[in-house]
């Protein structure tokens, strides 16, 4: 092979990989996803009890920026991703979303994958769990740990509450047992009492399906499947009408939602399952924000979502 031959070779691989990189940062400008139509009807009906209450519980953060959160965000906009449990009090039983943090946070974080541990650094708080205990919350009271997804930030606090049933649809329990590197740290949990849900109830807020837990309508499940496969979405009333969203990792920040900015290519490639799903159930939540402003949206690592929260 000539020299010139070589050269040219060289000269064409520097262009793709040239190419292949403004491509890469092409994917993190702003491009705002297309307006949904607009929502139709009222609430759904909801009659939670006088006696239901939610509590904040913050269990650490990661460091991270909003760059990596949304499509147009800055890297120069240096954030702390909350990582968080939310109890929700309830006379028929109470409910911990997700569970942030655990004891053995450490050793969680070694099982996760080496790109992911050079990235990502972190600082974990007071566990869930002993915030219930130094309230002195009875934990004979906690119906169920439902998770929005089984990644490592969301379960880790699941073995700090042993014999407590985890609530997962059919596609997230497979997703835990078949998920590779991602599910790696609730697949460790090899005692977990794992309840599995289906979506028995009709459409929700532009939703196809729902599962009300207590049948009042003050905890309704949604599907939300892309982010893993069984994502979901819990909505939440409370008594003086006051309403929440809690969307897991559908988006990281509340700009996803409020600007209809998805993750970039890259960050879409390594932790979204169905991207274009995602993508669908972000716009059916703008159009939700659109139409009930009233709904405070809570994405599981933006502190502004849990700012109405009190903590235990």
């Amino acid at each position: 092979m000539s020299k010139r031959t070589v050269k040219r070779i060289a000269v064409a691989a520097l262009v793709v990989v040239l190419l292949a990189i403004a491509a890469l940062l092409q994917s993190f400008r702003a491009a705002p996803l297309p307006e949904p139509p607009a929502l139709t009807g009222d609430l759904p009906p909801a009659s939670p009890p006088a006696e239901m209450a939610l509590f904040h519980l913050p269990t650490g953060i990661t460091l991270r920026s909003a760059g990596f959160a949304y499509r147009g965000g800055s890297f120069s906009d240096r954030r702390e991703f909350t990582m968080s449990a939310v109890l929700v009090q309830h006379p028929r039983g109470d409910l911990l979303i997700d569970s942030g943090f655990g004891r053995d946070i450490d050793a969680h974080f070694r099982a996760m994958p080496l790109f992911f541990r050079a990235t990502t650094s972190y600082a974990a708080e007071r566990p869930a769990a002993e915030q219930l205990d130094a309230a002195g919350y009875r934990r004979e009271r906690l119906r169920g740990i439902l998770l929005t997804h089984a990644h490592w930030d969301h379960v880790s606090g699941v073995p700090d509450f042993p014999g407590t049933p985890v609530l997962v649809p059919a596609e997230e329990r497979a997703f835990i047992e078949e998920g590779g590197s991602l599910a790696t740290v609730a697949r460790s949990f090899a005692d977990t009492r794992y309840e599995v849900y289906t979506f028995d109830g009709g459409p929700y807020l532009g939703f196809p399906a729902s599962h009300d837990v207590h049948g009042d309508g003050s905890v309704v499940i949604v599907p939300a499947f892309g982010h893993t496969p069984g994502s979901v979405i819990v909505f939440v009333a409370l008594a003086d009408g006051r309403r929440w969203a809690f969307v897991g990792d559908l988006v990281w920040q509340l700009e996803g939602i409020g600007e209809r900015a998805e993750r970039a290519w890259l960050l879409r490639a390594l932790a979204d399952h169905d991207a274009e799903a995602v993508r669908e159930n972000i716009l059916k939540m703008a159009a939700i924000a659109g139409r009930f402003p009233e709904i405070a949206l809570v994405p599981a690592h933006d502190a502004r979502g849990f700012a109405g929260l009190p903590r235990m």
